[in-house]
């Protein structure tokens, strides 16, 4: 029996070496140490290095009849050696392993797995109990092997798309580019996503010392003290510029207008001084709904107030993701406050404002306290006073509203 001291040093050795050796050199090492201590180095050797008596004396075996178990330098096992693969112990483990992952079992109510968490681990217990022994670590590198990872899921179907879809699209490019060329402002408009103002958790990852996270809410309720943030976009297709007016009430047509007309006197006026016509092209539901009556009564206010002509196109039902804001406004200013806290209005506010892209991109937010009650209903003749002219393509969708001539 070895002694503490002998079994400690070379396990020292052996972690000073572990680095450079291979299996082959890792034996053999173990072997000649094994050898070195005689009666018991066998036992001790493996203490210290966690390496198998078998595989030591496998080792010993080489070392003492070198020539009758010589290796070539490019292999460091005797061809058939070593553990064999799970596939050639069990050949039908694979194709049982595709059986529970396989999508088309998803249609057969009787699929053991079909109502359950396909995990490593459970798909390992579940092969077990078909008589495939095998560990969860296995599975997954199979998987890997199969042509399987892990995968989100990706939102593609929009439901029933619109016969007219397409041309919708195309009719929307087309009135972009014919106000572009007039010199006439073309917009993009849409609500961003509702943001609780507090200290909760905000997706993304900022520069932190290490170990030291911001430290966030666990629970994201509505704090009634602080409220949340509705912000409301306006994106200049020509000039790549954003307006977003942080609302703090309810998202409602009022609301949605009157960051329009934010737009204009504080960005747009400017940009476009010889602008009679304006260009808004808008998805087809939320506060800038094309059904919503308070969105057209509102929008006729703006012309009245501006002077302007305003044309309004709708994207079809299901296309909101289609709608420019989204991917040159909205996902960028995701971006520039990822991983910050919302604590305030005040925050959200100068977040919004300093986003800032490669591209130019430029963006000004302001606060909107006003208050915009829900509920609000629209007469048929208030309705009918908006100056209001349907376009022969789709007048539900695309339509002018004219400003009253004043008396």
């Amino acid at each position: 029996m070895q002694d503490a001291q002998v079994i400690a040093r070379i396990g020292r050795k052996f972690r000073r070496l572990a680095g450079a050796l291979n299996e082959r050199s890792r034996r053999l090492w173990a072997a000649s140490e094994a050898l070195e201590l005689g009666w018991g180095g066998v036992s001790a050797v493996a203490q210290a290095t966690n390496l198998s008596p078998t595989t030591i004396r496998a080792g010993i075996g080489e070392l003492k009849k070198p020539k009758r178990r010589a290796l070539s330098p490019d292999r460091i096992r005797r061809p058939g050696a070593g553990r064999q693969r799970a596939t050639q112990r069990d050949p039908g483990l694979r194709s049982a392993l595709e059986g529970l992952v396989e999508p088309t079992s998803r249609g057969d109510p009787e699929a053991s797995l079909q109502w359950t968490i396909k995990s490593t681990r459970t798909l390992a217990r579940e092969l077990v109990q078909q008589e495939h022994p095998v560990s969860y670590r296995t599975v997954g590198a199979l998987l890997e092997q199969t042509g399987y990872s892990l995968q989100a899921n990706r939102k593609t179907r929009e439901g029933t798309a619109h016969p007219d879809r397409n041309a919708q699209f195309e009719y929307i490019n087309g009135c972009v580019r014919r106000f572009q060329r007039r010199g006439q402002p073309a917009i993009s408009v849409d609500t961003k996503k509702k943001e609780l103002v507090g200290d909760f958790k905000n997706g993304g990852r900022d520069w932190r010392p290490q170990g030291k996270p911001q430290e966030v809410r666990v629970h994201d309720f509505l704090d009634k003290t602080l409220g949340k943030a509705i912000p409301y976009g306006v994106y200049d297709l020509l000039h790549n510029e954003g307006w977003v007016s942080v609302g703090i009430d309810h998202d409602t047509a009022q609301f949605a207008v009157n960051a329009i007309g934010c737009w204009w006197r504080k960005m747009g006026r400017r940009r476009f001084p010889r602008a009679q016509e304006l260009l808004i092209s808008a998805d087809s539901g939320g506060s800038n709904s094309a059904r919503c009556r308070l969105w057209k009564v509102a929008l006729q206010e703006l012309a009245n107030a501006t002077g302007l002509t305003v044309t309004v196109c709708h994207f079809p039902p299901g296309t909101s993701k289609w709608n420019k804001i989204e991917h040159r406004l909205f996902s960028f200013i995701a971006q520039n406050w990822r991983g910050q806290p919302l604590v305030s209005l005040q925050t959200i506010v100068e977040l919004i404002g300093h986003t800032r892209t490669a591209q130019g991109l430029k963006v000004c937010a302001a606060l909107d306290t006003n208050d915009y009650p829900k509920g609000i209903e629209i007469t048929d003749e208030q309705l009918a006073r908006v100056k209001l002219q349907p376009h022969n393509f789709h007048g539900e969708w695309n339509y002018t509203i004219r400003a009253e001539r004043k008396t």
